[in-house]
């Protein structure tokens, strides 16, 4: 784990959602349900990031009272707790079709996404009805994105096969570079944004839109893409279910989202900084 921060105020708490705020059934939990209205009555703000569409976040947005700034697309769209869209961060068309080119070399499957809508190639294809169930909404079915580039705000490699994900992040990474944001948002999904559509420039987006430095900002997360939310913000808490790797990232390390992890890090180490401690 890195250092413990300087004890210091809070004023927003930012949370990834699969894998911290939600189990693995994507419920949240009556513990941290009362966690959050806990911080909501201490005074510190809630939010969502994640690399979820906006729609797909919608049913945690109405059940936990969210009202303020949510970023979805790991920052591809930031949007008010309507859905009403406040950016677009879309990715650029050479990006994009270069993205789609190595997703298909590595044997991944492309997926891809506007601010409103998710399009697959094939409906029955890995981890499509998941990801339905998740986010509430069917996708619609191209086998052509060639017409959709100039619009996409996210696009997804996916695959079962761990390692050629893991490959084709590095490789995206490498090519991209400065053109586009490649990071794993599951170890079977690696998302594709807008280079400045990532975790830190959420925590970046919200400091400046809310007027809250972002050293009063914590933040929650379990997988790679989150570390760059923990880089940004002054208080990062990583998942019991994340990486040796991420955990090594965080100031602390709270238990997994099967055991409440998300409610306990609150309770242990948001709560407790409300208001400005004593250094």
């Amino acid at each position: 784990m890195k250092t413990s921060p300087k004890p210091t105020k809070i004023s927003l708490m930012l949370a990834d959602v699969d894998g911290a705020l939600v189990t693995n059934d994507k419920l949240v939990t009556p513990r941290a349900r009362a966690a959050v209205a806990a911080l909501r009555a201490a005074g510190i703000g809630f939010t969502i990031t994640s690399g979820r569409p906006p729609r797909g976040m919608k049913m945690l947005i109405d059940d936990l009272k969210i009202d303020t700034i949510i970023a979805g697309f790991n920052g591809g769209v930031f949007v008010n707790p309507d859905l009403s869209v406040i950016q677009s961060r879309f990715i650029s068309r050479a990006a994009g079709a270069r993205a789609l080119e190595v997703i298909e070399q590595h044997k991944l499957e492309g997926w891809l996404y506007t601010a409103t809508d998710w399009f697959v190639p094939d409906p029955q294809g890995a981890h499509v009805a998941r990801e339905a169930w998740t986010v509430k909404f069917e996708a619609k079915v191209s086998t052509d994105f060639g017409p959709l580039l100039d619009s996409a705000v996210k696009i997804v490699g996916v695959s079962d096969d761990l390692d050629a994900v893991a490959k084709c992040e590095a490789a995206l990474q490498a090519e991209l570079h400065g053109q586009a944001s490649a990071a794993r948002s599951q170890p079977y999904y690696l998302d594709v944004t807008n280079p400045e559509a990532n975790k830190g420039g959420v925590v970046e987006f919200l400091s400046r839109s809310l007027h809250i430095p972002a050293e009063e900002i914590a933040t929650i997360g379990d997988m790679p893409n989150d570390v760059m939310m923990f880089d940004k913000s002054g208080l990062s808490i990583a998942m019991g279910n994340a990486s040796p790797q991420v955990q090594a990232q965080a100031n602390f390390v709270t238990l997994s989202n099967e055991e409440d992890g998300f409610a306990y890090a609150m309770e242990k180490f948001v709560l407790p900084r409300a208001t400005s401690a004593s250094a």
